[in-house]
């Protein structure tokens, strides 16, 4: 299928980049996402496996994606997630909390230097810091009038661009409500879990 290719295309051109990214590839990739919708619908999967205490391991590898599964990894990646010993752990990995504020982190990113790039600004340079507040006792059932998730995330971005300000302040707040990490923590999303028989 001809869009599904222009999704899939891994060659890159060197003559038309902004901020790292293939201009002609972002613009075939969005024509053919308009011209068959279905592509743009995609399945992202994780496996977890339990290890000792709060340490347990997250493999990330095949997704679903342009039309077709995808093909482009030779190996997972794995991520350890751990707890600090004031939590019961040994420091076996960033806790499950922290990987939240990377991937927020990751993806405001990422959404701010694609539409950065759509927009024609060239970014210089890009840091954020993140910082995530949460009481304990929500989590540990000790008063049911806490919540037990972060009760605010507050992300600081420095930010050098060829632009006004005033075109800095409108891309990160575009990238705010188009971020689909930042998007899926500042909405209620639906999380079934249910149980199912050993493999």
């Amino acid at each position: 299928m001809e869009t599904q290719a222009a999704v899939q295309r891994t060659g890159k051109s060197q003559a038309n980049r902004m901020n790292g990214l293939d201009l002609d590839r972002m613009r075939e990739t969005i024509e053919a996402l308009k011209s068959s919708p279905v592509l743009a619908r995609f399945e992202f999967r994780a496996r977890n496996k339990w290890i000792d205490g709060g340490e347990n391991r997250s493999t990330i590898k095949g997704f679903y994606g342009a039309g077709a599964e995808d093909a482009s990894r030779a190996k997972p990646f794995v991520f350890t997630n751990g707890e600090p010993p004031v939590l019961l752990g040994n420091n076996e990995g960033a806790n499950p909390v922290e990987f939240l504020l990377h991937a927020l982190a990751g993806c405001v990113t990422t959404t701010t230097v694609l539409h950065a790039a759509a927009r024609g600004i060239r970014i210089e340079s890009m840091s954020t810091e993140l910082v995530g507040d949460i009481d304990l006792q929500g989590l540990l059932g000790l008063d049911d009038a806490v919540a037990p998730g972060y009760r605010e995330i507050r992300i600081k971005v420095d930010i050098k661009a060829d632009c006004s300000d005033e075109e800095l302040d409108a891309l990160l707040g575009y990238a705010q409500q188009h971020s689909p990490v930042c998007n899926t923590v500042c909405r209620p999303v639906p999380v079934v879990i249910e149980r199912v028989a050993s493999r």
